[in-house]
């Protein structure tokens, strides 16, 4: 798992530690020292902490005049121990909300496992977006299972492997145009 970088091709477009709103302003990354970890398995560096044990996420962009931002994650979405949705949205999503930002794209490729509690701090995220929108894409199916087994669909829309978008060819804005576009307009999404 060290070895599993954020994506890095958007950094010419934005990086979270130079950005005056985000919550990881300053933050200083090593390259050579590996101290986060997922269990006994150390993580890269450049993935960033927000208070959970098992996941780790990397904001990749946020446009303040659009309202958006693209967040990646890796680990383990654990709710049921750790209660990770809870400092996700506290710490992160409230910052970010604080912004003007109410749309939100979850990068899930490297979350390997979902265990559910309740989903207030869901809900309570979905209703502050009024206008907005939370999209994850690149779950992998058992993860989607398990979303919508624990009725999470109802506040995050999940992104349908038929229409899966190649997002890492695009730029950000592109990529939210197309979620705009294509998604909302078409209605590609998961049904709920």
């Amino acid at each position: 798992m060290h070895e599993l970088e954020p994506f890095w091709l958007w950094r010419d477009y934005y990086t979270a530690e130079t950005d005056k709103k985000s919550p990881f302003y300053k933050q200083k990354y090593s390259e050579m020292y590996f101290s986060n970890a997922i269990y006994n398995y150390y993580i890269h560096p450049q993935w960033d902490d927000f208070d959970s044990n098992t996941l780790y996420l990397k904001i990749l962009y946020a446009d303040y005049d659009l309202g958006f931002c693209v967040i990646e994650l890796i680990g383990e979405w654990n709710d049921c121990l750790y209660n990770d949705i809870k400092f996700f949205k506290r710490n992160i999503i409230e910052t970010l909300l604080a912004e003007n930002i109410n749309k939100f794209i979850l990068i899930g490729e490297n979350v390997l496992n979902f265990h559910y509690s309740d989903d207030s701090y869901y809900q309570e995220w979905f209703e502050e977006v009024e206008d907005g929108w939370i999209v994850a894409m690149g779950f992998r199916q058992h993860l989607i299972h398990e979303f919508k087994n624990a009725g999470i669909q109802h506040y995050i829309q999940f992104e349908d492997e038929e229409y899966a978008i190649n997002w890492r060819i695009m730029k950000p804005k592109e990529l939210f145009v197309r979620i705009e576009n294509d998604f909302f307009n078409q209605n590609l999404l998961l049904p709920i």
